[in-house]
This record gives C-alpha cells, sequence and structure tokens, in this order.
C-alpha cells in the first residue's frame, strides 16, 4: 500500500451470498458505495461475506456457491469499480478467522444474546433453541472482517448500528489490554431515513429475499412493472375520489427513496414536487394507478443502465472471476499485516520475538551458572 492509500480512510462493507440484490440493498448502501469510492479521502473494500451466509446455511452451501457471481455481477452493475474499490471473498481471507478466535475470547454469550440484530434475526429463522454456534456468532466475525482492514467507516442500514457497536466494544476491550492496535469504527447511514429501512412490496415489513417481497437489480422491465403495480396502498382508498393516506403506503415510501425534482418534468408533468402529489393524494381525485405509473418510469430509469453493465458482465464471467481473485489477494496481503500486530500485541509471535528468545536463555543461563556453583561448593 503506497502512501497515498495509507493516509486515506478506510471504508468496508459487504453483503452475504443469499440471493441477487435488490432495491433495499441498493438505497441502503450501494448508492453510497458507488458515491463513495470516488471520494478522495476514502479507501473503500467491498467483500461478499460467503463465511457469514454459511452460518445459517452450512447444510446448503450450493446456495452460497451459487449466488457469489451473482452478488459481484450486482456490485460491478450498480457502478462498484474494482479500480476504485477493492472487492474480494470472505473465504479467501483466512486471516479473518484466525482474528475471529482471538476476539471471542473478549465477548460473553450474554453479550452475544443481547445484540437486538442478532435476536431479532434468530426471530425471523425461527431457529428456536436450535441457534448454530456460529451464526450466534457472526458479530465477532463481523469484527474481525472490519478491524483486519483498519475500517474507520461502515457504510449501512440501521439495523445493523448494534453489530457495529458490538464491534467498537470489541476494540476498545482488545486495546486496553494489549495496546492500541485496532481501530474503533463508525457508521455511515443513508441520507434519506426512508431508505435505512426499504418496505417490501407487500407492506409487511422489510424488503427481504427470504419473504420473496423484494425488486430485484437484475429484474426485467415487464417484472419490475408487474410487481409496481401489485404494491400495496392505502386499503380505504377504494375510490379515486376518496381521500387517501400515506402512511404505509408503499409506492409514495419508495418515491421519497428514489423520486428526483426533474421526474416530474419528464413523467408527471401536472405537479411540480412530492409534496404536491401527496397532498392531492390525501384530499382525494388522485388513483393509486397514476402514482404507482410515475413510479415504475422512475425505477425503470434509474435500473436501466445497471441491467446493461449487468449484461456485459454476464458475457464475461471470467473476467468477474479475474476481479474476485484480484481483489482477495489484495485484501489478504492488507489483512495479514493486520494480524501479525494482533499476534505480536497478544504475545504469541513466538518464532520471531528474539527478546523473549533471550530472556528464557538468561533464565536458563543462571540457573545452569548457580548449579554449577552449587556442585562446585558441595564437592
Amino acid at each position: 500500500m503506497d502512501t497515498k492509500e495509507q493516509k486515506k480512510e478506510i471504508l468496508l462493507t459487504g453483503d452475504r451470498p443469499t440471493g441477487q440484490l435488490h432495491l433495499g440493498h441498493y438505497v441502503g448502501t450501494l448508492r453510497k458505495r458507488v458515491e463513495l469510492q470516488d471520494d478522495p479521502r476514502f479507501k473503500q473494500y467491498v467483500f461478499i461475506s460467503d463465511l457469514q451466509a454459511l452460518t445459517d446455511n452450512a447444510r446448503d452451501p450450493e446456495k452460497i456457491r451459487n449466488n457469489l457471481i451473482e452478488v459481484a455481477l450486482d456490485y460491478l452493475a450498480v457502478g462498484i469499480d474494482p479500480k476504485k474499490s477493492t472487492i474480494f471473498v470472505q473465504s479467501q481471507i483466512p486471516e479473518l478467522a484466525e482474528l475471529t478466535m482471538y476476539y471471542m475470547n473478549l465477548v460473553t454469550l450474554a453479550r452475544l444474546h443481547r445484540n437486538p440484530t442478532i435476536k431479532s434475526e434468530i426471530k425471523d429463522r425461527g431457529f428456536g433453541d436450535n441457534i448454530p454456534t456460529g451464526f450466534m456468532t457472526y458479530p465477532i466475525s463481523q469484527a474481525a472482517d472490519i478491524t483486519a482492514f483498519n475500517a474507520k467507516y461502515v457504510p449501512g442500514g440501521e439495523d445493523q448500528e448494534p453489530i457495529i457497536e458490538q464491534t467498537r466494544e470489541i476494540v476498545r476491550s482488545f486495546n486496553n489490554i494489549y495496546g492500541k492496535i485496532l481501530v474503533e469504527p463508525y457508521m455511515i447511514l443513508p441520507g434519506n431515513d426512508v431508505c435505512n429501512r426499504l418496505p417490501g412490496i407487500d407492506g409487511k415489513g422489510k424488503m427481504s429475499k427470504s419473504l420473496g417481497n423484494a425488486i430485484y437489480l437484475a429484474d426485467e422491465p415487464s417484472v419490475i412493472k408487474k410487481k409496481v403495480m401489485s404494491m400495496f396502498t392505502d386499503p380505504l382508498h377504494l375510490r379515486i375520489e376518496d381521500p387517501g393516506h400515506l402512511e404505509g403506503n408503499i409506492p409514495f415510501i419508495y418515491l421519497k427513496a428514489f423520486c428526483k425534482p426533474e421526474h416530474f418534468a419528464k413523467y408527471l408533468p401536472e405537479y411540480k414536487s412530492l409534496t404536491e402529489l401527496e397532498q392531492h393524494y390525501q384530499r382525494g381525485g388522485l388513483g393509486d394507478g397514476t402514482v404507482k405509473k410515475f413510479l415504475n418510469a422512475i425505477l425503470q430509469e434509474e435500473l436501466q443502465p445497471i441491467r446493461e453493465r449487468r449484461q456485459f458482465y454476464q458475457a464475461n464471467i471470467e473476467l468477474v472471476y479475474n476481479i474476485l481473485e484480484d481483489g482477495s489477494k489484495e485484501a489478504r496481503k492488507v489483512a495479514a499485516e493486520t494480524l501479525k500486530k494482533v499476534r505480536r500485541a497478544i504475545g504469541i509471535e513466538y518464532f520471531d520475538d528474539a527478546e523473549l528468545k533471550r530472556t528464557y536463555q538468561n533464565k536458563y543461563n543462571n540457573i545452569l551458572s548457580q548449579a554449577a556453583a552449587m556442585q562446585k561448593k558441595t564437592k
């Protein structure tokens, strides 16, 4: 790493390869990653967290194997540039597993159980009492990912804040015991509150692969249109003239995440702003179909270049593998340097510790000298 790179603040973020990425990922962190990679203040690492995906998919490893490239394609399609961001695969950096082991000794089971993100995800997955140990400890694994690259900032949604807080606790514990080695990380949240937790098209909760309520970045235009037109709206808005409600109304929530002033002039010139559109809907006289068609036009415009870039990389899969392999090699060098510092701080770099060798040699030289002196006296 050259001097210029060393002076930059480090960003790190990743995704589990359990399926294609969707609009929730896009507004939550992907757009921000593309923006930040062009900021000269930062150096960005983006990784595919296949090891963490295995914590609750160990009996279905093909799911992870089959989705690894899908996630890589989505990264490249949204505009994450391997010349500006290092893209790597978690399992190809064995140093991360070793760091996880050291950090496990600094976290209690009780603290893991209190983590709100873990509690929520355990409930969502219906584990009951059969929680895989790896899943329970994945916040520690994430701490290893973050600290291995000295990441100061982690772009993500608000649901990840408890994970980052736990990482900070691990960093503080380690640094208090072994000396200041690790960097304490902080979240970068999306600027728009709606983007922190984009709901699914059914209005029942967060957009999720497992719930089948997502619009994927790779969806064809006809699929996107069908999903938009099926979005949950206001169940009380039965006729166009009825006053409508915005709370829980999915098209309006999505418009807050995607709508720009120029979209009105282009697709809905009778309105000048989202506020004006919302006010008309609330007083009655505006149909859900008009709102959905407007949203569909916006999403089609947003996703078209993403889809085109994806098609290019789909036709060049060997290039995608090369990008991941090269990025993983670069990332491993950085993680190896951090691991070396951690091992040295803990005191387990035995074979390179010349001072420890001298200490032992002097200790036993003294013992041998004393024994020889005692023998001489007894003769």
